[in-house]
């Protein structure tokens, strides 16, 4: 049973990759706020199919009302990151927005730390510094003119709001993971709906609408269905660490599908994100003897 979380966990961080480079692709046609809706949506209505369609009786723990604050917590944040992370794709490249997602592990392992009173070892303190570095790099257009990303901006604060999220979840992960993300989907989906409408955004054409869910149901529903599975046996710092390999392969993704410019900088700060997730990921094997 050991290998089965570390594996879940690599599976959501594939699942999630392909998220970037294809939303970039169909941000074209719809707004940040009306794909982050469709996307947390379309996890939402799968995994409730998908649950109908296995038609096993519940095995998993339910939650109660005693989950409700990390519940509403949960979905508020899932409001607000898809929503950030859309408006940061939006404005920057896909590889330089899918590499910085690794930040989401100094967010969950810092909260993790302050909040939660996990343990951060010496090798996750390095792992930190290292992707805060190679995080810096990625924000500036121009380091010479220190021309800032706006668009990293937006990716760093959705880091943070999915890093407080990852910690709300890791408190119910104990609980049906199916109904967790059935409730993030439907909760956080019509929240960011919601959001849409009031800021008048269009809907995108038909033709895409089953696009977006599709891609939603891959990347937020299974990759969160799994996440959530293994952070019930590694914790939330150490499922992060296994779950940067996403902006990674998320990476060569956008450089395969969207011809994304490869700068300099950009390599410089992949060698030194590298670098981070090796040690993050070291870390979380020696969490495993």
């Amino acid at each position: 049973m050991k290998l089965n979380p570390i594996l879940m966990a690599i599976l959501a961080a594939a699942l999630y990759a392909v998220n970037a480079p294809i939303s970039k692709l169909l941000l074209s046609e719809a707004s940040p706020e009306m794909m982050a809706g469709l996307l947390y949506l379309g996890s939402g209505i799968g995994m409730g199919l998908l649950h109908f369609a296995r038609g096993r009786r519940m095995t998993e723990k339910p939650l109660t009302r005693k989950d409700l604050p990390y519940t509403i917590a949960m979905v508020v944040l899932d409001i607000a990151a898809p929503i950030l992370m859309m408006t940061g794709l939006e404005k920057a490249t896909a590889a330089n927005a899918s590499l910085l997602n690794n930040f989401e592990i100094v967010a969950t392992s810092l909260i993790a730390l302050v909040v939660f009173k996990e343990r951060i070892s010496r090798m996750l303190w390095g792992s930190i510094i290292l992707i805060v570095i190679s995080s810096a790099l990625l924000s500036f257009n121009d380091l010479s003119a220190f021309d800032f990303s706006v668009g990293s901006l937006f990716v760093l604060l959705a880091c943070i709001c999915w890093g407080m999220e990852n910690n709300c979840t890791r408190m119910i992960s104990e609980k049906s993971p199916e109904e967790i993300v059935i409730i993030k989907g439907l909760g956080s989906g019509t929240g960011a709906l919601i959001v849409a409408i009031l800021t008048s955004s269009h809907f995108p054409p038909f033709h895409t609408i089953p696009l977006i869910l599709l891609l939603g149901f891959a990347s937020y529903g299974l990759s969160v269905f799994f996440y959530v599975y293994a952070q019930r046996y590694l914790g939330a710092a150490r499922t992060s660490a296994y779950y940067a390999l996403s902006p990674f392969i998320g990476a060569f993704l956008s450089f395969l599908i969207l011809r994304e410019k490869l700068t300099g900088t950009y390599i410089a700060a992949t060698i030194i994100m590298t670098a981070g997730t090796i040690l993050a990921t070291k870390d979380a094997q020696a969490a495993d003897l």
